[in-house]
């Protein structure tokens, strides 16, 4: 789905020389800077006035800084956020605070066409533009599936690649759960995000929400979903709980349920992640007859959560990243 009209900015820096820069240059590269905003407060004011698609956003500026900005106030104003700052943040930082990505400022006497040409890049990906999909493959037909449930799991890095992911995968998929490590609030900005952005339906899991092909469930950021089968399919259960393997909601507990539920009939993916969480779950799933594929060291953000899933064996393929959707349809 793209968009028809130019994307619509809203730049947010204290500096009056770096909001015309940036207005210039984003101006050049097709967009439309609705305006600017000098501190965080300024910027929730325009957003309700202006209603951009994206926002740049300062980390180092009045009245609030810019990751409490992204913490305090987006949430209640859920818009996709680009933060350009020459401040000692990474973008997983950024990613854990609600914002869609990060992108350092140019020192000076730095090339700025490319430093323009990444911002572009990263605002077009946050505003959810994206390129027809013509040419996706569909899913076999059900009853030629070995498997017919998909689980993915991911921590540091996994949004980007989750949504890599899934806008590999036709709208007939068959169902999908998945378990990011993310704060309550923003798994459901980030379901919107991808329901924008693929074929199918995304959306934050609600508990008793039934699977059907065409539907992802994110769970939520502060419930472990576990998956559950009745007569006629699968459904989830989500329910708040104590942290498992270091977290809420954990991939462990969706994998091992997955395991117990769908055993063969399922299909469990883990990306790019820090430390263990999902590792003994995929384990069990692979042990009760489900086909499993890891993200490879190359292409993670940081590889931990596949590393350890590979080490115990519980991993039938490694691939890299843009291979994964691929290696999904081939095994179903």
């Amino acid at each position: 789905m793209t968009k028809t009209r130019p994307i619509r900015v809203l730049i947010t820096d204290d500096s009056e020389f770096f909001c015309s820069f940036l207005e210039k240059g984003l101006t050049a590269a097709g967009f439309d800077v609705v305006g600017t905003a000098h501190n965080p407060y300024d910027a929730r004011d325009k957003i309700l006035e202006l209603t951009p698609d994206v926002l740049t956003l300062d980390v180092e500026m009045p009245r609030m800084n810019g990751i409490s900005f992204l913490k305090k106030l987006i949430p209640q104003y859920p818009i996709p956020c680009v933060v350009v700052s020459s401040a000692k943040v990474s973008c997983a930082e950024v990613i854990k605070a609600g914002g869609a990505d990060f992108l350092t400022k140019p020192a000076d006497g730095e090339n700025t066409s490319a430093f323009f040409a990444e911002l572009t890049r990263k605002l077009i990906r946050a505003a959810n533009v994206v390129p027809a999909r013509s040419s996706y493959a569909p899913a076999k037909p059900k009853s030629e599936r070995k498997h017919n449930i998909i689980a993915i799991g991911a921590s540091t890095g996994g949004t980007d690649a989750i949504e890599e992911v899934l806008m590999g995968l036709p709208e007939d998929i068959p169902p999908i759960v998945i378990v990011q490590h993310m704060p309550p609030v923003f798994t459901q900005m980030y379901a919107q995000r991808l329901n924008k952005s693929c074929k199918f339906e995304v959306r934050e899991a609600v508990d008793g929400d039934t699977l059907h092909n065409g539907l992802c469930l994110v769970a939520a950021g502060d419930k472990h979903m576990r998956l559950a089968k009745k007569a006629d399919g699968y459904f989830v259960k989500c329910a708040p709980g104590e942290k498992v393997s270091g977290h809420c909601p954990s991939v462990d507990v969706l994998f091992e349920s997955v395991a117990g539920a769908a055993g063969a009939d399922a299909l469990g993916v883990i990306l790019t992640g820090m430390g263990s969480d999902g590792a003994c779950g995929m384990k069990l799933m692979r042990d009760n007859g489900a086909y499993t594929i890891g993200q490879d060291e190359k292409s993670c953000v940081v590889y931990g959560m596949p590393m350890e899933a590979f080490k115990l064996g519980g991993v039938c393929e490694q691939q890299p990243l843009s291979a994964i959707s691929g290696a999904i349809l081939k095994n179903l």
